[in-house]
């Protein structure tokens, strides 16, 4: 039955629970956790297309429009978080404003995209491996959507999947540690990349190449750039993993959302940077004829093929930053959903000694170790059909930020946003005019989702409603029961302000 919040029972909604998590995170392993899952190895394998595309301009463009509306949904999630700083994110704030379902319908969004980064992840490191060993390729299996598929592709996807999922199993500051490193191999990576280009460039290739879009393909400077930043939210989740690990950071709640945020500008600064380095120093022309457009464009920068090969090793640490950080936040997703008996409790079930939970850390890997045997070309479909997940649940904790300001406007807010109003509206109208770009085709740009990625999304809402339907009919009354976490330091706890929305008895 459904009541409103004046109407809550009062028993349940005073339910609080110790965490069962271990604090272990600094803020410096948190800002890695986000901005090493933002800059992962989308860079590395996309930039060229994008360039081509868009053009030089027209695709840092992208990137800065995806990055603003990226930046009034980091906004919400900084105050969310600081005020609500428990396991799940997503699944918390929506349960809070929205209910049960709406939390099962975010929360469910979120976790495709987390788990279609996990599984980009799994094919894209064979790719990788591939460009730097052209004999890398033995044992020809099938052909998938037009790409071959050989058994040492395939075996070397398997096997990191497997590693990586055992370290995050191993605990998350295990998880961490390995993000730190791997995070300032890809950063300087990058920033290497940008100061070669810088010395070595010619102003002239970017002159030439300004915006994309042409009558013969039927698409416009505008449209080729909403085709490029359609495809940022992808890029760009990864600060929402913050709030994912919430109960596992030692750290004030103010400096949270400020990590956040920083994550993000950060972020969107270095995909520019990025973009505007290849197409300074690269020629449109010879990117046509590259296979890995980013770590070609590295060695003209420094004219050295070594400082290719520097640059494929960076790209590598990135795949792991963005693997690493997802399992981590798919999991801490998944866990919170359970743990409210939205879908099966064998998935909140904690490893006895590391603290982890291993169920469903162990599902993701394995959709993780599935993932190779599809090929290369799944990775667009991936790109885009976790996209949609992740733009649809950024619209819907950007609308329960606005509810709850409404709501429970004596909240404790540790990280209070200015202009709240505002930035809710816009995070609200950008984040859902994004979702609707992947449902809509418009006839100057290609954003729709394409049949492969409509049977991804379709086939994960499908798992969604089997998973609602079943644990609604086996747990009752107690499908969506929900605890908010106590805190040892009563100095910082945030206020709750009890249930909102509406919530099942």
């Amino acid at each position: 039955m459904i009541h409103n919040a004046d109407h809550t029972n009062k028993k349940m909604s005073e339910k609080t629970n110790k965490s069962k998590f271990d604090k272990v995170l600094s803020t410096k392993d948190i800002f890695v956790l986000a901005f090493g899952a933002m800059i992962g190895w989308g860079w590395v394998v996309n930039t060229g297309i994008w360039i081509e595309t868009a053009g030089a301009l027209g695709a840092a463009l992208a990137f800065v429009i995806g990055g603003i509306m990226v930046l009034f949904v980091g906004l919400t999630y900084a105050e969310l978080t600081a005020a609500m700083p428990q396991c799940g994110g997503e699944h918390v704030f929506s349960y809070k404003a929205m209910g049960p379902t709406g939390s099962f319908i975010c929360t469910w969004a979120i976790v495709l995209g987390y788990v279609s980064v996990v599984a980009f992840e799994a094919v894209a490191f064979p790719t990788v491996i591939q460009y730097l060993s052209p004999n890398f390729l033995q044992g020809y299996m099938y052909t998938v959507a037009g790409f071959d598929i050989y058994a040492s592709w395939v075996a070397v996807g398997v096997v990191t999947a497997i590693i990586i999922t055992i370290i995050n199993i191993l605990g998350a500051k295990t998880a961490a540690k390995l993000q730190t490193i791997f995070t300032a191999l890809i950063a300087g990576a990058g920033i290497l990349l940008i100061a070669g280009s810088a010395v070595n460039g010619d102003p002239g290739n970017i002159v030439s190449n300004m915006f994309g879009g042409s009558v013969e393909a039927g698409t416009t400077a505008l449209g080729s750039v909403l085709t490029v930043a359609v495809m940022t939210p992808f890029l760009f989740v990864g600060f929402d993993v913050i709030p994912q690990a919430a109960e596992e950071i030692n750290a004030g709640f103010k400096k949270i959302g400020g990590i956040m945020i920083l994550s993000i500008v950060m972020a969107v600064a270095f995909y520019a940077l990025v973009i505007l380095a290849v197409a300074y120093v690269m020629p449109l022309s010879a990117m046509a004829d590259s296979n890995l457009v980013t770590a070609d464009a590295m060695g003209l920068a420094f004219n050295s093929a070594i400082m290719t090969k520097v640059l494929i090793v960076g790209g590598m640490a990135g795949i792991i930053t963005s693997w690493n950080s997802f399992l981590i936040g798919g999991s801490r997703a998944m866990y919170s959903m359970a743990e409210s008996n939205m879908i099966p409790r064998v998935f909140a079930k904690l490893h006895p000694k590391y603290k982890t939970p291993v169920y469903a850390i162990a599902l993701i890997g394995i959709l993780s170790v599935i993932a190779p045997f599809f090929g290369r070309k799944m990775l667009v479909w991936i790109v885009d059909a976790g996209s949609f997940g992740v733009c649809l649940a950024y619209a819907m904790v950007s609308l329960s930020f606005l509810i709850l300001r409404k709501k429970a406007p004596d909240m404790k807010r540790p990280y209070q946003v200015k202009y709240g109003t505002f930035v809710g509206i816009m995070a609200v109208l950008l984040s859902g005019l994004m979702t609707l770009l992947y449902v809509i085709p418009l006839p100057f740009a290609s954003t729709a989702l394409i049949f492969e990625e409509w049977i991804m999304a379709g086939g994960w809402a499908i798992l969604g409603v089997i998973f609602y339907g079943y644990c609604k009919f086996k747990y009752g009354a107690e499908f969506g029961a929900h605890m908010d976490v106590e805190y040892e330091d009563v100095d910082e706890q945030p206020v709750f302000a009890g249930r909102v929305g509406s919530v099942t008895e």
